[in-house]
């Protein structure tokens, strides 16, 4: 039986990574899909582990050979996801989470619409700008650019399956994991196996 794929994205600087690095580490057997990026390397960040770090041309050569499940360009830099670990993972039953901009999530969501779909939502666009601030990554015209895009983001939020705001942050981590653990339950997930072994039972 095949893993479930699960895709999560939300404004840059709302926490997204924060809210999977917290999470993760209690759900068991899950895969966390490493991205590709143009952008540069920030301080502190391992190639291979925080994203991998490719230059223009080596992120068009993945392109042309169709090794990426979805790419996008946010606010001039490339990210995509390489499609083989991610098929790997699924076909050999573990889950599977992708942490991406709004582009790709919408692509994954054209190709797998299989795909559970979960949307990071700052609690005030405001509170986005002190976020992003506070970072001291970049400066004002990105910074400006991120808010714009932000609010062009949240207007997708029907589109998704489900939307958490994270205000709290204990309080996001653990909507998150219940997300996680509730779509394991699904009864349209159980194999034939696990049906007959439940009959059994009774």
């Amino acid at each position: 039986m095949n893993g479930i794929l699960f895709v999560m994205t939300g404004a840059s600087g709302v926490g997204k990574g924060t809210i999977r690095q917290a999470a993760v580490p209690d759900l068991g057997d899950i895969h966390y899909s490493i991205s590709a990026t143009t952008r540069p390397r920030r301080e502190g960040e391992v190639d291979g582990v925080d994203y991998h770090f490719l230059d223009m041309a080596a992120f068009r050569a993945m392109l042309a050979h169709d090794a990426l499940l979805e790419y996008a360009e946010y606010v001039g830099d490339y990210y995509g996801t390489p499609a083989m670990p991610v098929d790997a993972a699924l076909s050999a039953g573990r889950d599977v989470l992708l942490e991406i901009e709004l582009e790709g999530a919408r692509q994954v969501r054209e190709k797998r619409p299989e795909a559970v779909m979960l949307f990071i939502a700052p609690p005030s666009i405001a509170e986005l700008e002190r976020r992003l601030r506070g970072r001291g990554t970049d400066g004002e015209t990105k910074i400006q650019r991120r808010l714009a895009r932000a609010r062009k983001e949240l207007l997708a939020v029907r589109e998704f399956d489900y939307v958490l705001v994270n205000d709290r942050l204990d309080e996001a981590v653990k909507a998150f994991r219940s997300v996680i653990r509730a779509e394991r339950l699904r009864a349209r997930r159980l194999s034939d196996e696990a049906v007959a072994a439940l009959l059994r039972a009774t």
